[in-house]
Order: structure tokens, then sequence, then C-alpha cells
């Protein structure tokens, strides 16, 4: 869309950050633009195009802004700046590096640079002379806190190049050429590490192949054994504000099975941002030892930021989870919460003066949403070599109703529904994953079921919907109880509810603040759940409520110390020879 001459125009009209803009020659969707105002140039993108005039909206205030104010567009659309040097940053949405910043106050209109240019890095040479490449293709590499850093062939290059030289291995800046390539007609092109690309359009530098559908372990019992989500899967976490969203995020980011964590805190600035840039970089990270921040971009909104220019970063943190993923890494990117932007395209919508949806959300609401969550995924290289990411938003429904539109349009689009109760939450059950609202669509894939049964047992699927029926008739039992009183029911129903409740407190419900009970492998998942239904199943002797109440909260009390101690210990063998004899007194 590169232009030799820049269309330019003046400002016609303005409504908060929407502004009208009389253009004097071609401009693009989607095409940034700088309004020239008298302090600094503002940044804007064109979301709307009628005739010559052309609608932008400014990702800063517009206070003090005049008609007839020039703007230059710039040929291009909003971009990232992709190379060495994205790993442990603090961006905002436009991708300006936040640490570089000065004041507690941003200035309207100070951009920096993503990337530190005067940094040294060891290259490592894997393409060589006489190669065919396409674009996505591995010419070398350079170590960033530790994660492999591919420098590639430039994405938006079409056809097939030849490598005509690639330097030695040695230290180099991010600006030195690094490779020389040819195209079929001769013509030289230098290679730098860096390169940009657009935010709003996928990276295509791979091929289309059947997935293979693997779960990824979160160490999350909730998810892991009831709910899995897939490497590559996508994800959401509805719920009100105070269940437990961003810790949560917080556990599935330490722990699941992931290279790199791009997290956007696109959420209050006030309330989710501030806990993200407060209590993210102290998380420690159990794959190295080190902090977690150092395989971690974080992408926030700012306050100077205008609500309608929210959106700007989700799709930035979505474009660099795309760069690594070309790496051949599994990225795992958390968005919190994607609320927030949908209510930016609310206000934008609404501004625009288009035919509004329910709740006065965009007509197309759902399909922004979708083709957003589509760009998550496993994808094979041009290599041969695989990359994902695996996509997980939360979503913040006003007064925790999950059929506002939002979650509901999520709810199409995302593969996995982990639905947090307010109830759960205020009964201090956490995480407060409903277990019976939620569910995971990847459990109906063959090929998912075919890895649970090779991998984790072949009475896995079994024994998970046998718990999954357990917790629903427990509920039902639970709901008779409260009509009827304890001694209105049967014993049956006392110990259908405690079953569940067994299973709630051993399997549901976890320590995230415990070094064990954090984070629970899948053998160990395994091994407990088969435990609990065993006794699920088993024939119990109990002559009153009152015996099956104090019997199961024993029962509960030495699963849980079996929860805080290493698997098959000396303690935890301990503990489970005690649960033995607890359950040999109450069958005979």
């Amino acid at each position: 869309m590169e232009r030799k001459n820049k269309t330019t125009g003046k400002v016609a009209g303005i409504i908060a950050n929407l502004v009208t803009v009389e253009v004097d020659g071609p401009v693009a969707q989607n095409e940034i633009c700088f309004i020239q105002h008298q302090e600094s140039d503002l940044m804007a993108e064109v979301i709307k195009i009628i005739g010559n005039s052309a609608y932008v909206q400014v990702f800063e205030s517009t206070r003090g802004l005049k008609v007839g104010t020039n703007v230059v567009f710039e040929g291009h659309m909003l971009e990232v700046t992709l190379g060495p040097g994205i790993l442990s940053k603090n961006y905002d949405g436009l991708q300006n590096d936040l640490d570089k910043m000065k004041g507690v106050f941003l200035k309207r209109g100070d951009y920096t640079d993503p990337l530190d240019r005067d940094k040294i890095w060891s290259f490592t040479p894997i393409a060589k002379a006489g190669d065919e490449v396409a674009a996505g293709d591995w010419l070398g590499e350079v170590h960033e806190n530790g994660m492999p850093h591919k420098i590639m062939v430039p994405f938006k290059l079409e056809g097939s190049y030849k490598v005509k030289r690639v330097v030695a291995a040695g230290d180099y800046k991010v600006d030195d050429t690094i490779a020389i390539i040819e195209d079929k007609e001769g013509q030289e092109l230098p290679v730098t590490m860096v390169q940009k690309w657009p935010v709003k359009m996928a990276v295509r530098a791979y091929k289309e192949k059947p997935r293979p559908f693997k779960p990824l372990e979160t160490g999350v019992r909730c998810i892991d054994t009831l709910n899995p989500i897939t490497e590559g899967g996508t994800g959401f976490i509805p719920g009100p504000f105070g269940t437990g969203k961003t810790v949560l995020q917080h556990a599935i980011s330490k722990q699941a099975e992931a290279d790199i964590v791009i997290i956007a805190a696109c959420g209050e600035r006030a309330n989710e941002v501030v806990e993200i840039f407060s209590e993210f970089p102290e998380l420690e990270d159990p794959r190295t030892g080190k902090k977690l921040i150092e395989r971690t971009t974080i992408i926030a909104n700012t306050s100077n930021m205008p609500v309608a220019a929210r959106e700007a970063s989700v799709y930035t943190a979505m474009a660099l989870g795309e760069y690594y993923r070309s790496m051949g890494l599994r990225v795992l990117l958390m968005a919190d919460s994607t609320s927030r932007w949908a209510q930016a395209l609310r206000e934008m919508s609404n501004r625009l003066e288009e035919l509004p949806g329910p709740d006065a959300f965009p007509m197309d609401l759902s399909a922004i949403v979708s083709n957003f969550y589509s760009r998550a995924g496993y994808v094979y290289l041009n290599n041969g070599s695989t990359g994902s990411i695996t996509f997980i938003g939360t979503v913040s429904p006003a007064g925790g109703n999950l059929k506002e539109p939002v979650t509901e349009s999520t709810r199409k689009a995302a593969r996995c529904f982990y639905g947090l109760s307010q109830a759960r939450a205020d009964s201090k059950r956490y995480p407060a994953i409903d277990a019976i609202d939620s569910y995971s669509k990847y459990l109906e894939y063959p090929e998912v079921q075919e890895y649970l049964v090779s991998n984790v047992g072949e009475a896995w699927l079994g024994n998970v919907l046998d718990a999954k029926d357990i917790l629903l008739r427990g509920k039902e039992a639970q709901e008779q109880i409260n009509i009827l009183g304890d001694d209105g029911v049967p014993i049956d129903f006392h110990m259908r509810f405690w079953k569940s409740e067994l299973i709630d407190f051993v399997i549901l419900q976890q320590d995230a603040f415990d070094k064990i009970d954090a984070s629970t492998p899948m053998e160990r998942q395994e091994y407990m759940l088969s435990k609990i239904l065993d006794i699920a199943h088993a024939k119990l002797k109990f002559d009153n409520f009152d015996e099956v109440q104090n019997f199961f909260k024993q029962l509960i009390n030495q699963f849980k110390q079996m929860n805080y101690s290493e698997f098959k210990s000396e303690k935890f063998n301990n503990y489970e020879v005690e649960l033995s004899d607890m359950l040999k007194e109450r069958m005979n």
C-alpha cells in the first residue's frame, strides 16, 4: 500500500476522537495518518471512507484540535515493529515502549521506538548461500532471554527467493544487514533483523495441514481434568468483578506448556491493568527458576488513549504472537478484558451513526470477535516445524450477566467456556470456575479423545464424564436439601451431595499460593480422580445424615493434605494409608 506521494487532507469535523478529514487523494481502510496538531502530531487510523471524506479514530486526546488542521496519510496500515528485544517489554497499544517514556503522565504525541537499536546481538546463521527461501523462512537466530529468536525472510515478500549471502556468525545490531536475497529478476534485497507487519492482517508464513489436537496442560485441575484446552486452541473466561479472572490468568501463564507469554492488558486501567503491572513481573517461572517476565511481553492500554482506541492493544498483541509462532514457538496469549475492546467498538460505531445491534454494540460484533479468535491456532511452517498460539480471553459482563452480547459473541467463537461463578467466589472456592456450566468442545474431537486415551489412560474419558455427572447430581441434591431441609430427604440425597463436594474440594479447588498444589501434572490428576471416583462408587453405610457429613468432611481434609504433599512421597503415602483405613471402617 506504499505510495510515492503521500495523500494529504484537512480536518473537517471533530466528535471526541472521531475526526472527519477531507482528502485530496487516495486513502485506504485502516491506513495510518498523522494530524499535525500545534503541540505534536497525533496518530490516527482510517475506519471509514465515504467519497472524499475519511473518518479516522485518533489514538490520543483531540483537545484543542481545530477544523482546517493539516493531515498527512502514511500509505501503510497500523504496524508492529518486529525483531529481537520484544520480550520483557511493556508496550502500549501502539507498541510504544512505556519504559522509555518520561514522567508519570504520558505526553500527548510522544511515540517511542519499540526496539533497542544500539544493543548488540550474537547472530548465528541458519540458511546458506544458494538456498531457496520464501516469506517466513529462517535465515539465522539470536538468543533473546534464553529463547531462540529466529531472523526470518520478511513476511511481506511474495514468491521464492535465492539466498545470495548470509553474514558469518558474530555480533550485530538489529539494523545491520545480515543477509542478501535475490528475486527471480536478479534484484537484490538486503535483510536486517527488523521487519514490520500490519496488526490487522494475519501473518501467513505457514502451510495448511491437518493439526494434531494435543491438550495444553495448564496445571489447573478444573481445566485440565474436566474441560481441557488444546495447544493452539481458544477459550474465554467470563465472570463478574472479583471472581478471580486475573489470578486465574496468572496461574495459567505460570504453569502452561508455553514458550512465550503475551498479555494484552486492555481492561480497566484502575483494575486489571494495575494488577498486571504490579504483580506479573514478580511471578516466579517454575520452568526456569527466573522471573516469568523474561519470556513475557505486556501490551497495555494507557490513560491517555481514548476508550475507542483500545482495540489497538489486542491486535498488536496478536501480531506479536504470530511473529513468535512463525519461529516454531508455543505462544500463550491472554487478553484481560476483551469487554473493554467491545466497548470501544460500540463507542466508535455509535459515533459513526451505524445501525446498532443488541445493547448498542455493532451489528457485526460476532464477526469481529470470530475473526480475531480465528487468528489463534496450530500451524506447520515451511520447514516442517510447528508453532502455535493458544488464546484465552476474559470477559467482564456488566452485573455478571452471561447473556449479554459480548459474552454470547465470544461463546460462538471460542471452543472452551470457563464461566466464573459469583457464588463460588463468595464462598472462597477458587478457582471459581463453575464446572457444570463450563465446557470444552475439544472433548468432542476424536483426535483429542485418542490422545487422552493413549497418554492419560483408557478410563480417563469415562472418569471425566462420571465426575461431571456426580457434580450435576450433587447440585440437584443440594437444591432438594435446601428446599426440604436435612431431615426432609433420604440419606441418599446427602451422600450424592457430599460426593460432589468431595470432587469440588479435592479436584476443582486449588491453592495458587502453595508450591505443590498450585500446579498439578496430568499423572497426578488421573491418579487422584480415579481414587475419588472409587470412593464415590463404594458402598458406604450410614445411619443418619450427620454421619454422612462428618465422614466426608474427614475424607476431604485427608485428600487436601495429600494435595499439599509431594506426589507419592512418604508423607503422601502415609495419608493414603490413613484414608484406606477410614474407608474400611465405614464399609464394614
